[in-house]
C-alpha cells in the first residue's frame, strides 16, 4: 500500500469504458483515493477480461462493445449530473463520449483521443486525417459548442503518462533549469508566460524520452504481439504517421513531411508510420538510444503551448515528440507487424504476472539550452510497482497514477470545459502522482545527437545545431 494522504470525496457514480490493463490497474487507485462505494462503478467493456478483479471489489461489470448505435442506449441509464465518464477504450470515438458526458452534466477524462473502431486504419482515407493533429482539432472545437463557453462540465482531453502527466513534467523542469542556469522564472500563471520561459531559456527540443526494460520469463512466440500496456493502443497508434510539433529552429524539412491546412500549424506529419520510424534521444539509465517516433497528442500540444508569437507571425516554438524504446519484446513484436505490412498478429499478450525485471524510464528531455540537455522524470521498477499498487506493471502504474491525477483535478475543478493537460494545475497533478512514480529524477547530459556520429559511414549532418530534427531523425 502507498502511504499516499491524497483523497476526495466524490458523491457521484462512475462508469468506465474500457478495462484493458489501465482500467485494470486504475480500479484499486480510484477506491483507495476518491471517496465513493464499488456499488457506484460500472465497468462497460467489449471483452470478458478483469471481470474476476471487477467481482473482486464488488464493482458492476457489463460486457457490451460499444458502437455507433448503442453507445447512448448503453450508458445514458448509467450518467447523470456530477457522475465520472472515465473512458479508456479503444475503438470508441472520443468526441461522441465526450458529448454524451456534456449532455448528461458528467465530467470526463480519457488518456488518448481514439476514433470509432477502424478509424485508425482507414487505408482509402488521407495521412493527414489519420493523424492525431486532425483528431485533437476536433475534440478541441467541441469547445466552441459549450454553453457559456468553459462553464461546462470538466473533460479532461489525453490524461494518461504520456500524453498527459509528461506535460506537468516539462513545467517543473523548465523551472529546475532556470533555477540552475540563473535565469529568474518568476511565477508563470498563463500560458504565455510559460511559453516565454521556454523561449529565454532556448529550449529547441521537447522529447518525451522512454525505455522500457521490463523482462519476461515467458518469450514472444510467432504471430503474437507482446507489450506492457494495451496492444491495440499501441498497434493503432504505431500504424498512423509518425508526427511532431515542429520548431522555429528547423532548417531542413523532412523530404517526405506534410504541413497542415487547419489550426494553428504546430505540428507535422511524415508519410510514415511512426513504428517505422526511428529518432535519438537520451535517458539517464538508458543512456542514449533509438526510439520510435509514435505519434501522440503531447507531441502537437506542447508545440502549440509553447509557441511565441509577435505581430501575428511565429517567433518560437520548440520541436516536440514522442521517443519511446518499449519493451524488447514489444520491439520484436512491431518488427513483425511490420512485415505483416500493419496488420496486426493473430494473438496478443499485455505482460503482468510474466515479468520478472526491470524498469520503466519515463520522462522529458529539453534541449538547445544553455546547459544542453535536461532530462526529468520517472524511473519506476516493476518490484516498486508491485508494492505500490495492486494490478500493475510499471508501465501501467505510471499511467494509471496520472489518470486518478487527472480525475481528482477534475472533481476539484468541475467547471471547466474541454481542458489539455497543458492547462492544469501541474503541481497538483504531480503531487497526486508522483508517489507511484518510484525515483523521480533529473539530470543534465553533454549528450547530443551528433555523438559518435560519422565514424563508419559519412553523414550528411548539419553541426551548425546538432538540436535539429535533420540531426535527429534515424530512419
Amino acid at each position: 500500500m502507498s502511504g499516499h494522504a491524497v483523497h476526495v470525496q466524490f458523491a457521484g457514480r462512475i462508469v468506465c469504458v474500457g478495462f484493458g490493463s489501465i482500467g485494470q490497474g486504475v480500479l484499486p487507485l480510484i477506491l483507495r483515493h476518491i471517496g465513493t462505494a464499488p456499488e457506484r462503478i460500472t465497468i462497460v467493456t467489449a471483452e470478458d477480461k478483469g471481470h474476476d478483479e471487477a467481482r473482486h471489489f464488488g464493482v458492476k461489470f457489463i460486457k457490451v462493445a460499444l458502437t455507433r448505435d448503442n453507445y447512448r442506449n448503453t450508458l445514458e441509464p448509467l450518467l447523470g449530473a456530477g457522475d465520472f465518464l472515465l473512458n479508456l477504450s479503444v475503438d470508441v470515438s472520443s468526441i461522441a463520449l465526450i458529448g454524451l458526458a456534456r449532455e448528461r452534466g458528467a465530467l470526463y477524462l480519457d488518456t488518448c483521443i481514439e476514433p470509432w473502431a477502424g478509424g485508425y486504419f482507414d487505408r482509402g482515407a488521407t495521412v493527414e486525417s489519420r493523424s492525431n493533429y486532425a483528431m485533437r482539432l476536433d475534440a478541441l472545437a467541441l469547445r466552441a459548442g459549450a454553453a457559456g463557453g468553459g462553464a461546462a462540465p470538466t473533460a479532461v482531453l489525453t490524461h494518461g503518462a504520456n500524453p498527459g502527466m509528461v506535460s506537468h513534467l516539462v513545467k517543473r523542469a523548465l523551472l529546475n533549469i532556470a533555477a540552475d542556469t540563473g535565469v529568474d522564472a518568476a511565477t508563470p500563471r498563463c500560458r504565455e508566460d510559460w511559453a516565454r520561459l521556454a523561449q529565454s531559456l532556448g529550449v529547441k527540443v521537447m522529447h518525451i524520452a522512454e525505455r522500457d526494460t521490463q523482462v519476461a520469463n515467458t518469450p514472444k512466440k510467432l504471430n503474437e504481439f507482446v507489450n506492457t500496456w494495451s496492444v491495440d493502443g499501441f498497434v493503432s497508434e504505431g500504424a498512423q504517421p509518425a508526427e511532431m510539433g515542429w520548431g522555429t529552429h528547423e532548417k531542413h524539412f523532412p523530404a517526405d513531411g506534410g504541413r497542415h491546412a487547419a489550426g494553428s500549424r504546430c505540428a507535422i506529419y511524415l508519410n510514415r508510420p511512426g513504428a517505422s520510424t526511428r529518432v535519438r534521444t537520451w535517458a539517464p539509465q538508458a543512456g542514449y538510444f533509438h526510439g520510435f517516433l509514435i505519434t501522440h497528442s503531447e507531441a502537437i500540444s506542447l508545440a502549440d503551448y509553447y509557441s511565441v508569437e509577435e505581430g501575428g507571425r511565429v517567433v518560437y516554438r520548440p520541436t516536440s515528440h514522442y521517443a519511446y524504446h518499449p519493451c524488447d519484446e514489444a520491439v520484436l513484436s512491431v518488427h513483425e507487424l511490420a512485415g505483416r505490412n500493419w496488420h496486426v498478429q493473430d494473438h496478443k499478450r499485455i505482460l503482468m504476472e510474466e515479468i520478472i525485471e526491470g524498469i520503466d524510464e519515463l520522462g522529458v528531455l529539453l534541449a538547445g539550452h544553455a546547459k544542453n540537455a535536461y532530462w526529468y522524470g520517472s524511473q519506476l521498477s516493476i518490484a516498486e510497482a508491485r508494492l505500490l499498487a495492486p494490478f500493475n506493471s510499471a508501465t501501467s502504474l505510471q499511467v494509471t497514477s496520472a489518470a486518478l491525477a487527472g480525475m481528482i483535478w477534475a472533481i476539484e475543478n468541475p467547471r471547466r470545459g474541454i481542458v489539455e493537460p497543458d492547462e492544469m494545475d501541474f503541481a497538483r497533478a504531480l503531487e497526486i502522482c508522483t508517489p507511484y512514480l518510484g525515483k523521480v529524477v533529473g539530470k543534465y547530459t553533454d549528450w547530443t545527437p551528433l555523438y559518435q556520429r560519422g565514424e563508419l559511414f559519412a553523414e550528411d549532418l548539419d553541426t551548425s545545431d546538432p538540436w535539429q530534427f535533420k540531426n535527429v531523425r534515424v530512419s
